[in-house]
């Protein structure tokens, strides 16, 4: 099940030839493409052109420079270009209050130079991991938005109540946890809490604990100091500590180890965080969003989450439905995402068939809204002339309209079609062990993001 580079394009920016050679080396085993540029001007035409998954935006270019006013000042105008742009601010003149700054500001993270290479390419996975997840978060037309403006489509039941609970929640300060399957849109309702928050003009910053490799979270939450490991070669901010005053969203919850999770209940409770090798703890003031595609009675399992941290998450829980407990609202989804991805093609908007808006209709959509996304988009990009057709969507045989669980995928000595094969080996995997990431990537022999690829390829 080997695989090329996870993403398509980044872009690096730094006055240093050599840092820029190096990072552009290491990152190709990231990226398919690799642009490098020696100030911001040089960068922006790519930048402009090409929308990259990542930019690495060096904190100073003047010589002798060392307040980053600069790469802050880029780092502005780098946003107002796309605010969905994931930026990374590199320097060697590395302060925890530049970092958080910057952060503050809209920079995904943080890396400071010289850098540990697998320091760098797990904090620039994790960066591209949430741009394309801010790439499948499309916002709905003023014509299809909810009345206040939500992003979030639908005005069956089940979102009625969804849409009750965040307007009734997001104007609090209580923590909230937000459970639903992968592509029922988890991360559009932490956002529509902070947008509705107090905290709604301050920032929003999220972690993915199902991208962030397990022997990095620790510092990645809760910062470390200057030496307080082999590779920790400068001081380093936690996001616990980065969100002060806004809110944090703990993405795949689920992921959290067991060893750190006490760590973090005594974060919230305290609010405050000790950054590893500190010995002094430094306070904090978020309100804190968790999601977890985990099932009720795994995250349930005092064995595999603590039961006093699951209390400290869940004050208000938002369950999230799946699409096939939400059928009225598929007409809603698919006008919605045929008229965006014509549009971001350039092409007319296609007619749809009885029969393939019948198909669409009666699929079980297991990967829900996500999956959903994938199939209109690959048949508006593959679309022919005439109306299209069922065929057009590759739709699996037979999983329409029934329960999950009865779709059986062909055992391997009746089927050697590799991506059949791959697909049920991906969701036995994932039903063996309740939908944990990293214990069936680990299975799989998998890293996360990489198993990540596969749920989303196979619609999982």
């Amino acid at each position: 099940m080997g695989s090329g580079p996870e993403f398509d394009f980044c872009v690096i920016i730094d006055d240093d030839d050599d840092i820029l050679m190096a990072s552009r080396l290491l990152l190709r085993r990231l990226f398919k493409d690799v642009a490098i540029a020696n100030t911001p001007e040089e960068a922006l035409p790519a930048i402009s052109a090409r929308q990259p998954d990542v930019v690495l935006l060096d904190a100073n270019f003047a010589r002798g420079a060392t307040d980053a006013s600069e790469g802050l000042a880029w780092l502005d105008k780098l946003l107002a270009i796309d605010p969905e742009m994931v930026v990374v601010m590199i320097t060697a003149h590395a302060g925890v209050q530049i970092a958080v700054a910057a952060m503050k500001r809209g920079a995904t993270d943080f890396v400071s130079k010289p850098w540990s290479n697998d320091r760098l390419l797990a904090t620039v996975r994790t960066a591209a991991s949430l741009r394309r997840s801010r790439r499948a978060m499309i916002a709905p037309a003023p014509s299809a938005a909810a009345a206040d403006g939500s992003p979030l489509l639908g005005q069956s039941p089940a979102m009625a109540r969804v849409h009750s609970l965040i307007s009734r929640a997001g104007p609090t300060d209580a923590n909230v946890l937000v459970l639903g399957e992968n592509g029922t849109g988890k991360e559009l309702v932490a956002r529509e809490l902070h947008r509705k928050s107090l905290r709604a003009n301050e920032v929003m910053l999220t972690v993915d604990l199902g991208a962030v490799s397990e022997d990095l979270i620790d510092s990645e939450l809760f910062g470390h100091v200057k030496g307080a490991f082999t590779d920790a070669r400068s001081d380093r901010v936690g996001r616990l500590q980065a969100a002060d005053g806004g809110t944090l969203f703990l993405d795949e919850i689920g992921n959290l180890p067991l060893r750190l999770q006490p760590k973090l209940l005594t974060a919230l409770e305290q609010r405050q965080v000790t950054p590893v090798g500190a010995n002094k703890p430094i306070p904090i003031n978020i309100r804190v969003i968790a999601a977890t595609n985990l099932p009720h009675e795994k995250l349930r399992d005092e064995n595999h989450f603590r039961q006093d941290l699951l209390f400290r998450l869940n004050t208000v829980e938002i369950d999230l439905p799946p699409l096939r407990e939400r059928p009225e609202d598929l007409p809603e989804l698919i006008d919605h995402y045929l008229g965006h991805y014509s549009r971001r093609y350039g092409r007319e908007l296609p007619e749809l068939s009885v029969a393939a808006r019948t198909a669409l209709l009666r699929h079980d959509w297991a990967g829900n809204v996500r999956a959903l996304r994938h199939a209109l988009e690959r048949a508006v990009i593959l679309a022919r002339d005439g109306a299209l057709q069922p065929e057009d969507f590759a739709l699996v045989s037979g999983a329409q309209r029934i329960a999950p669980s009865a779709v059986v995928a062909p055992r391997p000595d009746d089927d050697l079609n590799l991506e059949r094969v791959e697909r049920r080996l991906v969701e036995e995997a994932l039903k063996k062990h309740g939908y944990n990431i990293s214990l069936a990537a680990n299975e799989l022999g998998l890293s996360r993001a990489a198993l990540y690829r596969r749920m989303e390829k196979h619609g999982l």
